[in-house]
């Protein structure tokens, strides 16, 4: 069998409201940490800005990328635009974000990208605590992603992702469930609805302990996952730990058992994203790209490419 092709990247969005100006985090990218290969956020171009300043800043963007060699493959929500979207309880706020994926998807083409993603949507805690209401809104969920495909197919992208989550309401939480949502939207696809896995997410409390094992998230859904986002972890629910000497002692994310996993799973080319996260808080803020740099070194070590 041949071996997966594993390339090291990194989610762009440790830039968020730190180095929002594309000069500067394509430059940390490709010249800092020497990394090929990015997934662009939201919160870095909301597609709720005018067109204008969107055409500008695209092209920014990409002049940017090529001077610092830096190739975005794919695209998602973050951070700010972690909300319930598709899955709102207000029927017209669903439209608005169905609008903006198609908006998102645009952008996301026009920035080069292969593919583009997010969450599945998030419940209110009153919409999933009602089962009839819940059932109703997922399949709304499933058919408005099956309209996405389409509209990113006639931007030219070649497959969507979404993340499983780690809680009930927010969808995917377990490795079963995850398959769910994954097998109903492709039922009826214009192009491949894939995965986005994240070795820190998982549901710790759904009585089976694969899914808060993120080798087994790996293992069995590896084969559908173009991206996984990785962190260090420490725990149940750590958030987005740099892979320093500090968290690697006591973390559980070892990349030589991440690509075994991946390598188990039958997959064939895997862009591996740090996702790492940082509070507004001093000293923390001040060891931002430092603890990034060390990350980067740490997986170097297993991923060249």
């Amino acid at each position: 069998m041949d071996e997966p092709i594993f390339k090291l990247g990194i989610s762009a969005g440790f830039a968020i409201n730190r180095f929002p100006e594309p000069e500067v985090w394509l430059q940390i990218v490709g010249e800092r940490l020497g990394l090929r290969y990015c997934q662009f956020v939201a919160d870095l171009l909301s597609p709720f800005l005018p067109d204008d300043i969107i055409t500008r800043e695209v092209e920014k963007i990409r002049e940017e990328a090529e001077r610092y060699g830096v190739c975005i493959e794919t695209t998602f929500t973050s951070i700010y635009t972690r909300v319930n979207h598709l899955l709102h309880p207000n029927p017209e706020i669903r439209r608005v974000w169905f609008d903006w994926f198609k908006r998102w998807f645009k952008i996301s083409a026009d920035l080069g990208a292969k593919g583009s993603g997010s969450h599945f949507g998030i419940l209110s805690v009153r919409d999933y605590s009602d089962p009839e209401r819940r059932q109703a809104l997922i399949k709304e969920g499933i058919r408005s992603w099956q309209e996405l495909t389409k509209v990113a197919r006639d931007y030219g992208l070649r497959f969507l992702i979404y993340e499983p989550m780690s809680v009930p309401r927010e969808l995917g939480e377990t490795i079963s469930k995850a398959k769910e949502l994954y097998d109903a939207v492709n039922e009826n696809a214009a192009i491949p609805f894939l995965f986005c896995l994240d070795v820190d997410h998982g549901d710790a409390m759904s009585g089976d302990p694969r899914d808060s094992d993120p080798y087994s998230w790996l293992r069995e859904l590896g084969s559908m996952a173009p991206v996984v986002h990785i962190k260090q972890s420490v725990g149940i629910s750590s958030g987005h730990l740099p892979f320093t000497e500090e968290y690697n002692r006591i973390g559980k994310i070892r990349p030589d058992k991440v690509l075994e996993a991946l390598r188990e799973s039958g997959a064939k080319e895997v862009t591996l994203l740090l996702e790492i996260a940082h509070r507004e808080r001093r000293p923390i803020e001040d060891r931002v790209l430092e603890d990034i740099e060390e990350s980067v070194r740490y997986w170097r070590e297993w991923v060249k490419d």
